[in-house]
């Protein structure tokens, strides 16, 4: 079989090399012509596939390491009868821990304790549910608005989005929807922040439409917010430069970036093909994942603030001012090369491992701290 993939996709070549001949391309690379003769397309979100990309393709079968498929037009595919999977929930992780990130940062900054504030969640799939796990664990109050689930499952936990307005944070997790009765599409509007609780912190690490951008702005200029946090903007990659001078902390669409995430969404896409094909996979994600650049911490101090020892130990594994600054840097490129400059932050994304990696060294491992790391998905282990 002749496959043609994402070059951003880790190890792809190496796996996928157990089923055909691999070519690997930049996503904006792939065009027509590079799939004269291939039968497996394996993409990630740069990469639009439809009827103009494949029109003339021997192309059977096409996956995507990603949660999101709002760049495959699934209706086309049907209707070739060309097979199709993507990895949902393979980055929920990734993303878990970088609202966690942000959310101790801006609490060690602003000095509060998390544990005594409350976020809405909107959005409670593969990312959402994952959110919740780990702020519940560091004692905040998570107030849930899933309007598709709610339906499905009829569970009084999902609240109505009025109930979350009086949130300390909101934070949001929802797939870009344009039509329909739970359209996402500009989900945050005027409306919406002047709804809000005065000084709540909004987060972002959904799509960037998700958020009306000319609406956030007047919400941060007129002091409505304490704090913004956007991984996501609308436009990408030629992003809102004004907007990103007001947000406390912003980063290029990378909150799902996680080293972990990527190979487990290329290993759930691995799979999918030769379950396609009727092929016995031979690879794990344990195949290419390396050994963690931070294997261990030991806590010394542990009569300190939990909340403070627990951003010191995620810093070391994930250091979010880092990307920050990174993203920054932007504002210097000039206007014509700012899009470049934000594809090539995505792309040249440094290594990040998730924290299931990192064991926490501790005297007392039935302590409120140890609680709170293993919420936060740290591994703990007794000294």
């Amino acid at each position: 079989m002749n496959i043609v993939a994402d070059e951003n996709i880790p190890f792809v070549k190496k796996c996928f090399e157990s089923l055909g001949s691999v070519t690997t391309l930049a996503g904006n690379e792939i065009t027509p012509e590079t799939l004269a003769q291939a039968d497996i397309l394996l993409v990630r979100s740069v990469t639009k596939v439809n009827q103009q990309l494949l029109h003339d393709s021997p192309v059977k079968f096409v996956a995507t390491a990603t949660i999101g498929t709002d760049h495959i037009d699934l209706d086309y595919l049907r209707s070739r009868n060309i097979g199709f999977a993507a990895a949902p929930g393979s980055n929920a992780n990734s993303v878990a821990e970088y609202v966690t990130a942000a959310m101790l940062k801006l609490a060690q900054r602003d000095n509060y304790r998390l544990a005594e504030k409350s976020v809405g969640i909107i959005g409670v799939g593969n990312v959402g549910s994952n959110v919740t796990a780990k702020l519940s664990g560091l004692g905040m109050t998570t107030i849930l608005n899933d309007p598709p689930l709610q339906r499905k499952s009829n569970d009084p936990n999902y609240r109505p989005l009025a109930e979350l307005f009086d949130a300390d944070f909101i934070t949001l997790h929802t797939p870009l929807t344009r039509q329909g009765p739970d359209k996402t599409f500009h989900l945050a509007d005027a409306d919406f922040f002047n709804s809000l609780k005065p000084g709540c912190t909004f987060i972002n690490t959904s799509r960037g439409a998700v958020a009306e951008t000319d609406a956030l702005k007047k919400a941060i200029a007129d002091g409505c917010l304490a704090a913004a946090v956007l991984d996501v903007w609308e436009d990408e990659p030629d992003i809102d430069i004004e907007l990103l001078k007001m947000t406390d902390i912003a980063t290029p669409h990378i909150a799902g970036y996680s080293f972990d995430g990527k190979v487990i969404g290329m290993i759930m896409i691995y799979k999918a093909v030769c379950k396609h094909f009727a092929v016995e996979p031979t690879h794990t994600a344990a195949d290419f994942l390396p050994v963690p650049r931070v294997k261990q911490i030991q806590i010394k101090n542990e009569s300190a603030p939990p909340q403070q020892l627990l951003h010191q130990a995620v810093k070391q594994v994930y250091d979010i001012t880092a990307d920050d600054a990174r993203m920054r840097k932007i504002i210097d490129e000039p206007a014509d090369g700012r899009g470049k400059y934000f594809t090539a932050l995505r792309k040249n994304y440094p290594q990040r491992r998730e924290f299931q990696n990192t064991e926490i060294i501790l005297d007392d491992i039935n302590s409120e701290l140890a609680l709170k790391f293993k919420a936060t998905g740290f591994k703990v282990n007794q000294k």
